[in-house]
């Protein structure tokens, strides 16, 4: 099968969250999948941000002009093969050579360019895909334009699209007045993109898309709900025939306890002894007292409302008042930065916060923490908790979206500790049970080695997704 991925970012070239992870490891994936035979190829733009040692070895292949409303924009195509998956690059420095990937002002014209690039660049290339895979708002207007602009294109005739949503959130939201200047869809097509007085981009790939997918089965019912989807629930539901929740997975090569340098040691679920070292390490990293019988809880995160930090300071005194340490790593609002640092002011022998956002750090963290916490008021899919799982750390986590996937509680056999409601003091319960096992470290331990144990790789996810790949172009 002949699949391109498209996206707005891909690890390893550039990577802001889990959208570019997905796009970089479920390509790869799917190119091992039916003895090598599927022909799996990845677009994404060209920002100046990606780094020299990619963009250096990056083969030009030509310049083409792609039309948006009344301009003819120059895009240049650029070439990298990274194991069996070929990567393009969408060149142009007026959208792309900018400090940051997202939010410029003009984001809605730069994405825009870049979907319509992604249909011509594939006509440049030759190379007619089964199935585009398109991702997040910011390809959702390439199965908008197969239905408009390119209805009529012989050689767009019969590609198939899947959209997949990664964060509901993030719609791509306008004035309906720029549509036909900046968007190219013309007044006929309106009803496509119209919703609630705008025009919404993720709106208009779920109607023009021929499946819809999430990354997680419970996300997938829970934007189906006004609760989780910020104004899209009646287009969803009007659509649920389509709509399919496939949870992501992990590169568990990456993401090894056993060769993983960032690690002060390595270790695996068939000799965890290394995590000890691990947890000294982190303890001396963070500023803490350096005490391995002292259970350690960990924080990777963006710091941004729907994570759940609120209810971390609801109960943060009561919980200092735990034989416990705290670690968190990442950045966002400011009001949750600002937030972090007082509590790692105001308990300096008990919590630490780093605001920065470090790979290095965060494997250290997982590797060295026996708690990891995630108490998301809604949650996708979720990465880290998966991680977390892999390098022997035990997630609490509050049951939402790919969370409640992943990680059930350990009172059923699951993995780790978990709770329903989106209240501080539940999620202070789920940690106290936690606590209360971390006393029988025999006990603990096993459950540790279990979680480690568990298949979270992207060949699972990649085979349900090829699944569904067959299941569109059949239909």
């Amino acid at each position: 099968m002949k699949i391109l991925f498209a996206a707005s970012e891909a690890y390893p070239f550039i990577m802001s969250g889990g959208l570019g992870e997905v796009a970089g490891a479920l390509p790869k994936e799917l190119s091992e999948l039916n003895n090598k035979e599927n022909d799996v190829r990845v677009i994404i733009p060209l920002y100046s941000r990606i780094p020299g040692e990619y963009r250096d070895k990056m083969t030009f292949m030509g310049a083409i002009n792609v039309p948006l409303s009344w301009r003819m924009q120059y895009c240049g195509v650029f070439y990298y093969r990274l194991g069996n998956v070929g990567f393009y690059f969408v060149d142009n420095e007026y959208y792309f050579k900018r400090e940051n990937i997202y939010g410029e002002y003009d984001d809605g014209e730069r994405f825009a360019f870049f979907s319509k690039a992604v249909l011509e660049v594939i006509k440049f290339i030759d190379f007619r895909p089964d199935i585009i895979h398109c991702n997040d708002w910011h390809t959702a207007l390439v199965p908008v334009y197969l239905k408009t602009c390119y209805r009529h294109s012989e050689f767009h005739r019969g590609i198939r699209t899947l959209f997949t949503i990664h964060n509901i959130q993030y719609q791509g939201i306008y004035d309906m007045k720029i549509m036909q200047d900046v968007f190219d869809i013309a007044p006929e097509y309106s009803s496509l993109m119209e919703y609630s007085g705008n025009i919404n981009l993720m709106k208009g790939a779920i109607v023009c898309a021929d499946f819809v997918g999430t990354v997680s089965p419970s996300y997938a019912e829970e934007i189906k709900d006004e609760y989780y989807a910020h104004g899209l629930e009646w287009i969803l539901r009007d659509n649920r025939w389509k709509l399919r929740g496939i949870l992501n997975g992990i590169d568990t090569e990456n993401y090894n306890p056993g060769t993983d340098g960032a690690l002060a040691e390595n270790y695996s679920s068939r000799d965890i002894s290394g995590k000890m070292k691990c947890k000294e390490a982190l303890q001396r990293d963070f500023g803490l007292p350096v005490n391995p019988g002292t259970p350690v809880i960990g924080m990777v995160s963006r710091l941004v409302g729907h994570k759940g930090f609120e209810l971390v300071s609801f109960i943060m005194d009561e919980l200092m008042e735990r034989d416990v340490q705290l670690v968190v790593l990442g950045t966002g609002e400011e009001k949750i930065e600002n937030e972090m640092r007082h509590f790692a002011g105001r308990y300096p022998q008990k919590m630490s916060a780093r605001i920065e956002f470090s790979g290095r750090y965060a494997r250290r963290i997982y590797s060295g923490v026996d708690i990891f916490l995630m108490p998301s008021k809604s949650e996708p899919c979720g990465l880290a908790q998966m991680v977390a799982l892999r390098y022997g750390a035990v997630p609490v986590v509050r049951e939402t979206g790919g969370l409640k996937d992943s990680i059930q509680d350990y009172g059923d056999g699951g993995t780790g500790f978990t709770f329903k409601t989106y209240n501080a003091h539940d999620m202070l319960g789920a940690v106290d049970r936690a606590l209360e096992l971390y006393r029988d470290r025999t006990a603990w331990d096993k459950l540790a080695v279990y979680g480690m144990s568990r298949d979270f790789s992207w060949r699972v996810s990649a085979e349900e997704y090829m699944k569904l790949y067959r299941k569109i172009c059949e239909e």
